[in-house]
This record gives structure tokens, sequence and C-alpha cells, in this order.
């Protein structure tokens, strides 16, 4: 157990100075590219209601998706740490700083969304693998609260320097329906699709 920990802490440390070592202008390119990839998906086009993030630390940003055309009259929630294991997603009314550095939804001013009625979440993490297996930051938040989004399809953003050959999972760790890039969209079983 400490070997299998040791090793996901040396991966996360890893591929975290990977994404940070891209410039902000190369981030904002990708993410750019990555916001297209995303919004030309049909599971993006035909969800109402989307879960995305606001990117810290060089996370691939998504933010975009609520502004680009296609988000059309689609409702937007952000993640909210309720405590040190769970987290809510809520459509903003403001926003105050959040415990990891992370601008989060004031709770007064938001609105709460039942998990169920989430369609899409868009996952932000440290590293993915071509199974489209993701590895987050180590707290596990989403890993508990994506079981609860029983009708949403998942997708993680990340950047290609984010890629890696074989990810250790565990049984909690949720697997992607597909990760998205810059450059391609991954599947679970196809290398990768360039669209």
């Amino acid at each position: 157990m400490k070997k299998d920990t040791e090793e996901r802490q040396a991966l996360r440390k890893r591929y975290i100075l990977a994404r940070e070592s891209l410039t902000e202008e190369e981030r904002a390119e990708k993410s750019r590219r990555a916001v297209e990839r995303i919004a030309s998906l049909p599971v993006f086009r035909e969800a109402r209601t989307v879960m995305i993030y606001r990117a810290v630390r060089g996370e691939i940003s998504p933010e975009a998706l609520a502004e680009h055309p296609a988000a059309a009259g689609k409702r937007f929630a952000y993640p909210l740490c309720i405590n040190r294991t769970e987290m809510a997603a809520m459509v903003p009314g403001g926003w105050r700083p959040g415990p990891f550095g992370i601008p989060e939804p004031e709770r007064a001013v938001s609105e709460e969304i039942p998990p169920e009625e989430i369609d899409l979440v868009i996952c932000p993490g440290t590293a993915f693998d071509s199974r489209c297996s993701r590895m987050g930051m180590g707290g596990g938040y989403y890993d508990r609260f994506l079981p609860k989004c029983v009708h949403a399809a998942v997708v993680m953003a990340a950047f290609e320097v984010q890629h890696a050959e074989n990810l250790p999972s565990r049984e909690q760790d949720v697997p992607m329906d597909c990760v998205v890039t810059e450059a391609a969209v991954y599947t679970p079983g196809r290398r990768k699709e360039k669209r």
C-alpha cells in the first residue's frame, strides 16, 4: 500500500510539473483548442446541465465552454467543497476563495444542482492514460461525487503532456468516458481520435 501511494505521488508530481512547464500562452491556446473539441462532442451538444471547473495550478481551462455558441441554453455548475470529503455542484451567484486556493461558488447566493440532474461532468486531473484512467490531485472528491451523477457522461480535460503510458488504478477510481486534449479525443479501447 505504501509503495502504491508513493508511486501515485511521484506520478502526480511528474505530470503536474509537465503541465506547469507550459507557458501561459501555450496553456491558453491549448485550452482554446480543447474547448473546441469538447464543444463538438455529441455529449456536450445534447447536455442541458454541465459541470465544469475553474482552472488552477496549470490545469487546462474549460471555462470558455460557458461562452461557446454551442452552450446556448445550457446551465453550468461548478464544484464546491462542502467538507474534507464531499463536494456539491453549484450554479454560481457569486464567488469566494476555496480551501485549496480554488475559487468556489458562494453557497449562500448560488443554486445547488442535484447530481442526478447533471448530464455532463468535465473533470480536471493530473494525468490520464489511453484507457481513459484519470489521476486526480489525491483528495478523491471527484471519485466520490461522480457515482452520484447517474445520468452524466464524464470527460477529463487535459493537455497532451499529461498523457501517461499506464496509470495505476484503485477500485474507487472512476474511469472517464473520454479524455479531451488540445490534439485528440481519447476513448477507452481506442488509442486516440484526432478531430
